[in-house]
């Protein structure tokens, strides 16, 4: 489907809530391989340069914005959240609710899936070289990550380690249980999780309920099973 430059910048005002100072590079980030434009000097036009441009620049915007919305998070939570952020299931199903499925020019027999998703990211990098870093920032974050992503769900489920040793064991035929005790600690009352991997303890946590030991002891697991053995 081809649009007018019209629908394309509504389109982009109406979704991205700006106005293109130059509607070239959004043009071809619209433009699937399948469908590549021929150019007597450049070419075949589509949207691969622009989706390896893009990729770059929203991995790079989402870790400044992760890295200063939690500044008390170590590396490895921080690296997760990001994968979570940009990863193609999420990207695909973002670009569809963005309505990209509409504007992206494909040949009618590709399955769109994937190609919503690097379609996003080669608007991504449209809107960089259009917008510059700052500009595309305030775009990705605010006008759509916060806006159609639970970014508190996304923190929420990177933090359930107790899910997370969970999957693991299943994932590598191990496994896991959780016993618990009460504990008193003077005044306070405690519970007590341990952890067992193989019938063998590896962990313990402490917290006011236990839900909150679990949590304790698997994140203590987690980070035993997950550092390098030398």
């Amino acid at each position: 489907m081809n649009h007018t430059d019209k629908e394309i910048r509504q389109y982009f005002k109406n979704i991205f809530g700006f106005k293109p100072r130059h509607l070239d590079p959004y043009k071809i980030a619209l433009i699937h391989r399948s469908v590549s434009d021929n150019d007597a000097t450049f070419g075949k036009i589509n949207n691969e340069r622009l989706e390896y441009l893009g990729d770059a620049i929203l991995g790079s915007v989402v870790a400044d914005f992760l890295y200063h919305k939690y500044p008390l998070e170590a590396e490895g939570v921080l690296t997760r959240m990001r994968s979570k952020l940009v990863n193609r299931a999420r990207l695909n199903t973002l670009a569809k609710k963005l309505g990209l499925d509409d504007m992206v020019r494909m040949d009618g027999h590709i399955t769109q899936g994937c190609a919503n998703g690097n379609a996003f990211e080669a608007v991504v990098g449209a809107i960089y070289l259009d917008q510059g870093y700052q500009k595309t920032y305030k775009i990705i974050i605010h006008n759509i990550f916060l806006t159609h992503l639970d970014m508190q769900t996304v923190y929420e489920e990177d933090n359930d380690f107790k899910s997370r040793i969970l999957i693991w064991a299943q994932k590598n035929k191990r496994k896991v249980t959780f016993a618990h005790e009460s504990v008193t600690n003077g005044k306070e009352h405690l519970y007590k999780s341990i952890v067992s991997i193989d019938n063998e303890t590896v962990s313990d946590g402490l917290g006011f309920s236990v839900k909150k030991a679990e949590q304790a002891a698997a994140e203590k697991a987690l980070a035993m099973i997950e550092t390098p053995q030398e």
